[in-house]
């Protein structure tokens, strides 16, 4: 088996089309895309794809190995950029990922701790979603990350670093801004706006604190992210959930309250590639504690305390 026959396996499964694969992702031709999915069933042993007239669709055990097929292509793309930074090191860079706002919080915290531990590497930051950074850690391109702790994030721990507490969020000459608190059914009666379409870890959390304070949280409209929300959130009058960190971003045509009761928190953690050597990795990960006492301790942002 080789690597070929994994990437245009799932270049298929991606586009359920032998066609578009190979027109759009592969710059091959349809038959010999056939011929290559074909010998690749062949040696594994079972029938991967189902052939159908406007495409193609995964089998049961095609859906089993386009998970495997990912991970290895991943593994091979972050042994590679591992072996690049290995002949680099007269450049040496540290490489950090943040959650979109997070670095107004954390960030000053960081980069003391690694100017302490290497006053001279080159430290290059980077923004994305979750989901986004995972999959980067993943592939070897950062070195850590503060991000939610993803499930299936194979070849990726995670170290805890704070709770954060929800908050509800909604315009400012809505009519609830009167009260310093957001009862649950409160939220239930207004128009909900989603802020966690592309974060399954946040939206887990909403959905399991709607089930458990008895309310129905279906989201009338979406946003792909949080600034998007915002503006969602403007435009329906309507409510969403946020973290609190996300409070520096809001904008002044919107107002932050919290929940009444107990709030509920979704985790932040640092999270890295189990492979990667970096010496300074683990010198930073070492002093994890000492980051978070700095945060909580000059922050303007309190998170949850952690049950002891």
């Amino acid at each position: 088996m080789e690597l070929r026959h994994l990437r245009y396996f799932v270049a298929v499964a991606e586009e359920g089309s032998l066609l578009t694969a190979a027109e759009r992702r592969l710059h091959t031709s349809q038959p010999s895309l056939s011929r290559q999915i074909r010998d690749l069933e062949t040696e594994v042993g079972v029938k991967l794809l189902e052939r159908q007239s406007r495409g193609v669709t995964l089998t049961a055990a095609g859906k089993v190995f386009l998970d495997h097929a990912r991970l290895a292509l991943l593994q091979v793309e972050a042994a590679a950029e591992g072996a690049r930074r290995a002949e680099r090191p007269e450049k040496q860079s540290f490489t950090i990922g943040f959650l979109a706002g997070q670095e107004v919080v954390w960030l000053p915290h960081a980069l003391r701790i690694i100017r302490e531990e290497a006053p001279e590497v080159e430290i290059i930051l980077s923004s994305q979603s979750s989901p986004d950074l995972a999959l980067a850690l993943m592939r070897g391109k950062l070195d850590v990350a503060f991000l939610r702790p993803e499930t299936q994030s194979v070849g990726v721990s995670f170290k805890f670093l704070a709770k954060e507490p929800l908050i509800a969020v909604l315009p400012a000459d809505h009519r609830l801004t009167s009260r310093k608190k957001i009862q649950p059914q409160d939220l239930a009666r207004e128009t909900y706006v989603s802020s966690a379409r592309i974060s399954p870890v946040l939206q887990s959390v909403i959905q399991d604190y709607a089930s458990n304070v008895g309310i129905t949280l279906k989201a009338e409209y979406e946003g792909e992210g949080l600034p998007s929300a915002m503006s969602l959130v403007v435009s329906t009058g309507g409510i969403t959930l946020i973290p609190l960190y996300a409070q520096n971003m809001l904008t002044p045509n919107v107002v932050a309250r919290a929940l009444e009761g107990v709030p509920p928190t979704i985790d932040l953690t640092l999270g890295y590639n189990d492979s990667n050597s970096s010496p300074l990795l683990r010198r930073f990960l070492s002093r994890s504690d000492e980051l978070v006492a700095n945060v909580q301790n000059q922050s303007i942002i309190r998170y949850a305390e952690v049950p002891q």
